[in-house]
This record gives structure tokens, sequence and C-alpha cells, in this order.
């Protein structure tokens, strides 16, 4: 069935949204716009973090699965932002997903903005820090119980504090 101009319209519109914002990132990236963060260039980023850390945080990239120091780490406390240092999760929620990255079944809330991500075609959750805006990862349904979630994060993007 050929499209006529009205459905043509349409899609393409619905296409371009796909790029705004949910609301819940909308409002994160408020927050964020009148924050110190909003502030800090890309070269001013880049001299403040790792390379890997920058290009997971700032380009949303990915580091490689399997290199992340944190996988083993399993003493009590938080996983915060590397970033701005906003605790993200307790250490109590996190599990071993087999994967190659840290994982976790729930955030503190309010600490992540999240949004749609279609760089693979299929739809997937992205998340980032809610105050800096940093990219930590994706969220998928196939995780334990009791949310069925699994906070896939680059562990690039995370520092972990001790209690």
């Amino acid at each position: 069935m050929p499209l006529d101009r009205r459905s043509l319209i349409l899609s393409a519109a619905a296409l371009c949204a796909c790029g705004a914002p949910p609301p819940v990132a909308q409002a994160a990236a408020d927050k964020f716009a009148d924050s110190q963060w909003r502030k800090i260039t890309d070269p001013q980023w880049k001299a403040r973090l790792a390379p890997a850390s920058f290009e997971v945080l700032r380009q949303e990239g990915t580091e490689a699965p399997f290199t992340s120091p944190l996988l083993n780490e399993h003493r009590h406390g938080v996983f915060a932002c590397i970033a701005c240092d906003l605790p993200l999760f307790k250490s109590e929620w996190k599990f071993d997903s087999h994967t190659g990255w840290p994982s976790f079944w729930t955030e503190i809330p309010g600490a992540l903005a999240k949004k749609a991500d279609y760089q693979i075609i299929e739809e997937r959750t992205e998340y980032h820090c809610a105050q800096c805006l940093g990219h930590q990862g994706h969220v998928f349904n196939d995780g334990p119980r009791p949310t069925g979630l699994r906070y896939c994060n680059n562990g690039v993007a995370l520092k972990f504090i001790p209690a």
C-alpha cells in the first residue's frame, strides 16, 4: 500500500522524534542545563577523564566485555558515576550477569535518566547519570528478581566507594 503525503509526513516526524529525549531524560536535561556540569566543555572532560571513560561517558561508547576490574568488586558500598561522583547503585544490587559488564537489578531512585536508543536498529533503553548526563549503559528485561531488570553498566563509567 503506497504512503500518502500525510502518512509520509507523520512517519518522518516519528523518526525525527526518536532523537528527542523522553520526559524523564528531558527533566534531567533541564536540570543539567542549569548545573555546573553543563559548563564543562569536551576538552575539559578529556582532561578530567581517562580516554576510555571519556569515550563511554561523553560519546556513548561501550567498553570491551570482561575488562572492568569492577566485575570482581564484592565489598559493601556504592557504585557512583566516575565523572561527577553521584551514587547510582548499591553494592547489594550487583549480580553476575555473565555478560562481561557490571550489572545491577535496580538503581538509586532519581540517579538515572533514560532514553530510547536505536543505534542497533532494535530499540533499547539507554541510561545516563542524572547529574552530569554521562552515558552509563543500557537496561534490559532479563535480570533477576525482584525487578527482572539488568542495568548493564560500563565499568569505566563507574567508581566504587566502599561503605
